[in-house]
């Protein structure tokens, strides 16, 4: 939901509507955090859930463990969210930068300590990542408390930040759908894996597979958040062509960057496994599916960029429908055909998603293409 800050403080900045970004930013925080308590729950319960689901049992015990001591890391990331886009509307990346350095640098030494020194295994794993959000929240907290950077647009806590939370519905909770159709439909082929012969390896791939699509991904997140927030900067200042000529520029660092990421994918196909397990069977296995994250991350670059786009505009209800389309009426469908009726397995099950991935660019594609961006600057101004 935080992404529909990503529309009204770049949008609020663009028409030098300073003050708004704070206001926007602490309403934000305000829901977010309300609505993580129910969340918060759902997590302390996760082991039950997932047996409910009839998944392995010795795996649900071990991730709801995992879910109960992330628990505290739910709310920082909150605000770790709402403090991010309301730095990054404004072009202020190197705050950033130095903070998530900073908090990575210290995650490495805090995740060793817990989990290797003091011998808490996953529960150290998890206490770390908490503790790495809140490191991190709290020096971006003194940033834009203190910097002068900030003195126009963080004026401190304003009352204002209670009323018309619904405007920030109005766009935080398709963000939210948008988003969370495109991750589910990913996690959502790891639990069909339980269904497959052999469902120990077919998850354990599929989980590094999971985790290396992750990884890369965020490498095409922040291109997505660049050209948000240019195209939410443009718009809110009534620069329709300049929102228009920035898409068309970050679309070639996509493409260029999707290739990159394909072919070193590729390269490194045999010895990816390696760095996850010792088991000649998942090295080979994870060799054999590299060829299929290698496209599926080269998709994946191109959607970010033009999902970027959409989320500047503000057509979050548009993308969260073609959403719905692409991964749940063609791409989990696909998965399930390939692998229980064609028997491709895992490989089968990842195809599946490649075909959501299809539709999904093609839709936006043609979404971009065909806007009136002068009438949608018109509407919003």
């Amino acid at each position: 939901m935080g992404s529909a800050l990503e529309t009204l403080c770049g949008q609020a900045y663009g028409a030098k509507q300073y003050h708004m970004l704070g206001v926007h930013t602490q309403r934000a925080m305000l829901t977010l955090l309300s609505l993580s308590i129910p969340l918060a729950i759902i997590w302390y319960y996760t082991s039950n859930i997932l047996i409910a689901l009839h998944q392995d049992h010795e795996i649900s015990s071990e991730a709801g463990v995992f879910n109960r001591w992330m628990i505290p890391s739910l709310f920082a990331y909150d605000i770790l969210q709402c403090l991010n886009r309301f730095l990054q509307t404004q072009n202020k990346f190197i705050p950033m930068l130095i903070s998530s350095g900073f908090t990575a640098l210290l995650h490495v030494l805090v995740c060793w300590v817990l989990v290797f020194k003091i011998k808490l295994g996953i529960k150290g794993a998890a206490l770390a990542i908490s503790i790495s959000n809140w490191v991190n929240v709290i020096l971006l907290a003194i940033y834009v408390r203190f910097s002068p950077a900030c003195k126009k647009t963080w004026t401190g806590f304003s009352k204002e930040a209670l009323h018309d939370i619904f405007s920030f519905l109005k766009l935080g909770v398709p963000s939210a759908i948008m988003i969370c159709f495109e991750c589910w439909s990913f996690e959502m082929i790891v639990l069909l894996s339980r269904l497959l012969p052999n469902p120990k390896l077919e998850t354990s791939v599929l989980s590094i597979s999971l985790n290396t699509c992750w990884m890369v991904y965020m490498i095409s997140v922040g291109l997505g958040v660049a050209i948000s927030t240019r195209v939410s900067n443009e718009m809110g200042a009534g620069c329709p062509h300049g929102a228009r000529l920035a898409l068309r520029v970050m679309i070639t660092f996509a493409l260029s960057e999707g290739a990159t990421i394909a072919i070193t994918t590729l390269l490194v196909r045999n010895v990816w496994g390696k760095l996850y397990s010792r088991e000649e069977e998942v090295i080979r296995y994870v060799a054999r599916m590299m060829p299929l994250l290698a496209l599926s991350d080269f998709l994946d670059g191109f959607q970010c960029v033009l999902s970027g786009a959409a989320r500047g505009c503000g057509w979050q209800n548009l993308c969260a429908f073609i959403n719905l389309g692409a991964y749940y009426f063609v791409g989990i469908p696909s998965a399930v055909i390939f692998a229980f009726v064609f028997h491709f397995g895992g490989k089968g099950l990842w195809m599946g998603i490649i075909c959501g991935l299809s539709v999904q660019v093609v839709a936006l594609v043609a979404v971009n293409l065909f806007a009136d961006w002068d009438k949608e600057d018109e509407e919003q101004n």
